[in-house]
């Protein structure tokens, strides 16, 4: 009884939109665990049980916050599901500080990407897509996921991101002309590929290879890791969205309205992940502390 109730409760989950694949596993494996014991209804003890399976603190809350869910879910109907307590803490986790590259920095590790390995696509291909992150601040998924069709007059189509939403991103001239130029060697090297990036097996990229790609060509160029982050591809996205909020203009209209587009342009679900960088990044908070300072002594709003 519980498994088809798990069942449905994901398939109205899914159907508002969320992809809910890892909660889906979640509950799937509560149910059974339930069901071994002989409940039939979601029972607290039972569920604290099966959360503090997990290994770490942060697990055991997220899974304990999964179950809750589905209780309060179906206890609208069921006053004999129970509701189990929060007893694992918050299941939030603290958002690791982001690490921003300088300007130099970029062209170091797209200089360095173009040299690693042999003479083959493969330089091309890596050297090209750190480029497009930096300028873009596309996700690494994003620009994995891009199709040639998606190459338009207007601009990339990102499709069904993260949280399934699909967006228009704009291409500055330099931007497309680097496209252009990796695309001719690469429709020549796999031209049956639908994908706009490939590796050297003439396949779309894996995550994986992105990664191994970006450590090797940020160790090339001397990019060091700190006390507080270490560079990742991700870091070029952070990079984008830092400088992005570094051009930020005074006035409380004019930057409402820049985190609005800087939010929709990222992809960002909420507008809070937007600001979240104000808050994360030193050189940001210097700059607010700056504006205030300024504002207080009766200058420039």
């Amino acid at each position: 009884m519980l498994a088809t109730a798990v069942t449905s409760y994901v398939a109205v989950r899914r159907a508002a939109g969320f992809g809910f694949r890892s909660p889906a596993l979640a509950l799937q494996s509560f149910a059974r665990f339930s069901a071994a014991r002989g409940e039939s209804h979601i029972r607290a003890p039972i569920a604290l049980e099966w959360a503090g399976l997990a290994r770490s603190m942060s697990q055991r809350a997220r899974r304990l916050g999964d179950v809750i869910r589905l209780a309060r879910y179906l206890r609208a109907e069921d006053i004999r599901h129970e509701v189990p307590p929060p007893v694992f803490g918050s299941e939030k986790r603290s958002r690791p500080a982001p690490y921003i590259l300088a300007p130099h920095q970029i062209r170091q590790l797209i200089l360095a990407a173009s040299r690693s390995g042999y003479r083959t696509l493969r330089r091309d291909t890596y050297s090209t897509f750190f480029a497009l992150l930096a300028c873009t601040g596309l996700r690494v998924s994003e620009a994995i996921r891009l199709r040639l069709d998606d190459l338009t007059p207007d601009g990339l189509v990102i499709r069904c991101s993260k949280f399934r939403k699909s967006r228009l991103v704009p291409l500055h001239d330099t931007a497309r002309a680097g496209l252009e130029r990796y695309l001719q060697r690469r429709l020549a090297y796999a031209p049956a590929e639908p994908q706009l990036f490939v590796s050297l097996r003439r396949k779309p990229l894996l995550i994986e290879d992105v990664e191994v790609a970006f450590r090797t060509a940020a160790r090339a160029a001397g990019l060091p890791a700190t006390l507080r982050a270490r560079p990742t591809p991700h870091s070029l996205r952070h990079t984008f969205a830092v400088r992005a909020l570094q051009a930020c203009p005074d006035g409380r209209g004019a930057i409402t309205r820049h985190m609005l587009a800087l939010s929709t342009y990222l992809g960002h679900a909420k507008v809070a992940d937007t600001y979240w960088y104000l808050e994360a990044v030193p050189e940001l908070m210097t700059d607010i502390a700056d504006r205030c300072e300024r504002f207080v002594m009766g200058g420039r709003r």
